[in-house]
């Protein structure tokens, strides 16, 4: 085989479904963690050395070093939204390519965004362990978990991207008003569109029945939510996070709910994750889910298809659909 038409070699970081395997294999020399095993980053820059390109998740964190080990590698493939894994200074300074997988899964993690909200004002999470552990003896007006409304209240949106967007319009049809806190307002019909009202982040911490954060996360954002916004929170009010876990300082939201400053949680991102704080363990107010707003098969399949759409774009010098560096 001429060097024209050798196959490019991709490392693929962790288990994809097969028949999507099986088509990249087609087109490329392809290393594969089907087992899915969790490698420490010396597996992960070993794996890399001698790869063209790579197709990565959100667990696996891309430096410098890895970078500076892989001369071949051309571009990182991040199936993912977020990209606070790769080192994004360092990809530029070396010219290789980063992309990621937007668009793809936006109303799905909409979805589970606002599944999620229901969830944590209903305390369904706690109302099904009440059940179980048999305290459902009766019908009793004020004997079970009472909760909060969703219709009709105000719910505050921090980060109005696409998904937030996307949970703003979902609640509309609860009647709800919306409120929103963005680096860059939206145009005025944007907000038209999703019924939204612009406000500063201390009146969306104030007045929000229910808060839900969809922004990225930057060094910047690090514990954004902590101890003083939580402390600006109505004690009727639930929090909701399916942003990243980084965002919100763990301790001090585990300390607001056990001492019932707010009502509740929802949480699908974590800051150690896959470990989850004990604190927040042991807390029966809040509701934990392992990182799944995305997870649908239709959707995960579109976020590796797109993954392996870019990764192959840029291995054969073409601008990637979703180019970030």
């Amino acid at each position: 085989m001429s060097q024209a038409n050798k196959k490019p070699k991709i490392l693929v970081a962790r288990a994809i479904f097969p028949d999507l395997l099986a088509k990249l294999e087609q087109v490329a020399e392809v290393q594969s963690n089907q087992a899915d095993a969790i490698w420490s980053s010396a597996e992960i820059k070993a794996a890399m050395m001698d790869k063209d390109g790579a197709i990565v998740t959100g667990s696996e964190k891309v430096d410098a070093d890895m970078l500076d080990a892989s001369p071949n590698l051309k571009i990182v493939s991040n199936i993912a939204v977020g990209y606070n894994n790769l080192d994004m200074p360092a990809f530029k300074a070396r010219q290789v390519m980063a992309t990621n997988t937007p668009d793809v899964l936006t109303e799905t993690t909409a979805d589970f965004g606002f599944t999620l909200l229901m969830a944590t004002a209903r305390r369904v999470t706690e109302s099904e362990h009440w059940l179980r552990a048999g305290h459902w003896k009766k019908f009793s007006i004020c004997d079970t978990p009472l909760a909060m409304d969703i219709h009709h209240s105000t719910l505050g949106i921090m980060g109005m991207g696409r998904i937030g967007q996307a949970i703003a319009r979902r609640a509309l049809g609860f009647g709800m008003k919306v409120r929103y806190y963005n680096r860059s307002r939206l145009s005025t019909e944007l907000e038209k569109e999703c019924g939204a009202t612009y406000v500063d982040r201390e009146t969306l911490l104030k007045e929000s029945d229910h808060i839900i954060l969809v922004m990225p996360y930057t060094p910047e954002n690090h514990h954004l939510f902590g101890e003083k916004e939580l402390a600006m929170m109505k004690p009727t009010a639930t929090l909701v996070n399916i942003a990243r876990g980084g965002i919100v300082d763990e301790l001090a939201l585990a300390k607001a709910l056990k001492e019932k400053r707010i009502f509740a949680a929802g949480i699908d991102v974590f800051e150690g994750e896959p470990a989850v704080r004990p604190e927040l363990l042991e807390l029966k107010n809040i509701v934990l889910a392992p990182h799944i707003a995305s997870a649908t098969e239709k959707t995960r399949r579109a976020m590796i298809e797109l993954a392996i759409e870019n990764c192959l774009a840029g291995i054969a010098g073409k601008t990637p659909p979703n180019l970030l560096s």
